[in-house]
């Protein structure tokens, strides 16, 4: 099948009629005729039967609806990127976080360096790591905040900010004094846990961290973003473990913030593509991000145990 011939056969698809299909295409009812009956010559089998004045597609046209889309779905990537490459360079910074990141960090950020540059637009956006990479591969966002590093040789991380994987519970599950204070691994055993979907990338290792507990903790609840946890504890639903981005968030009358013992390292990422140099604006803002990170993260410090004597 030719590009035209699929373009035709999903107008068809969609809409259910030639006139229809033909309008969607801003093209005359002639001629989609002609490219649908093109098409099923070289193919050698009807697309569509006509079933109570509807077209309706043949077993074989539906086998071949699955390969269609995968064809389509590449040429919508190629639409995108051309249109990524028309993007004037310097004319707007296109930003992408994941969820947690967005609302924590991303506005006390991007209104601080909007103050220095007021003549550079942004673009801000939010999608898991997973999405973020792809965005970047296909220039559609030119910086991706995220607590994942990529494994892409297209791509480059630089770390702007470290911290720990924190435990949030609702107020009155630990007693005052435990508030504030390292919370042991054991500490888990049987909890009533928030989980983390397992397509998330700290999932296999909050996994690894609670091999050792005995009896593993209860995950009741799992959920897709770390917002949603925070959520869930505010609610009286259960403990979190969660990047502390998101625990700081939390309201501090409903939830009690402890950091795990031993820790489990969190590093905040600002992700580009390994090809290309940065422009200063955006080397600019990745300094405000980290600043902004590490101020969040200097939050915790009265909660972390002292060392020494």
């Amino acid at each position: 099948m030719r590009l035209r011939h699929i373009e035709i056969f999903q107008a068809i698809r969609q809409t259910g009629s030639i006139s229809a299909a033909a309008q969607l295409l801003h093209v005359s009812q002639p001629a989609v005729t002609k490219v649908l009956q093109h098409a099923e010559q070289q193919l050698g089998f009807p697309l569509f039967l006509r079933v109570r004045g509807k077209l309706q597609a043949t077993p074989e046209a539906l086998e071949l609806e699955r390969e269609v889309d995968k064809v389509s779905e590449s040429l919508l990537g190629v639409r995108r990127l051309a249109q990524s490459l028309r993007r004037e360079p310097g004319h707007s910074l296109r930003i992408g976080a994941t969820p947690a990141l967005a609302l924590s960090l991303l506005p006390p950020a991007i209104h601080e360096w909007a103050r220095r540059y007021p003549d550079i637009a942004c673009e801000l956006s939010s999608a898991h790591s997973r999405e973020l990479v792809q965005n970047l591969l296909m220039r559609e966002v030119d910086v991706a905040l995220t607590l994942q590093r990529p494994d892409h040789p297209g791509l480059k991380a630089q770390a702007l900010a470290s911290g720990v994987m924190v435990g949030l519970a609702p107020k009155g599950y630990w007693l005052d004094e435990e508030a504030g204070q390292p919370l042991p691994l054991m500490a888990l055993a049987d909890a009533p846990l928030i989980g983390l979907s397992s397509t998330d990338p700290l999932a296999a290792r909050l996994d690894s961290y609670f091999e050792a507990v005995e009896p593993p903790p209860r995950v009741r609840i799992a959920v897709q973003t770390y917002s949603l946890a925070r959520a869930m504890v505010e609610s009286g639903a259960g403990l979190a473990l969660i990047d502390p981005f998101t625990a700081l968030g939390a309201s501090p009358a409903a939830t009690t913030i402890r950091p795990l013992e031993p820790s489990l390292p969190i590093t905040l990422y600002a992700v580009t593509r390994a090809t290309e140099a940065l422009p200063h604006t955006l080397n600019d803002l990745l300094l405000v991000f980290g600043r902004r990170a590490q101020e969040q993260l200097d939050r915790l410090i009265p909660m972390l145990p002292l060392t020494g004597n």
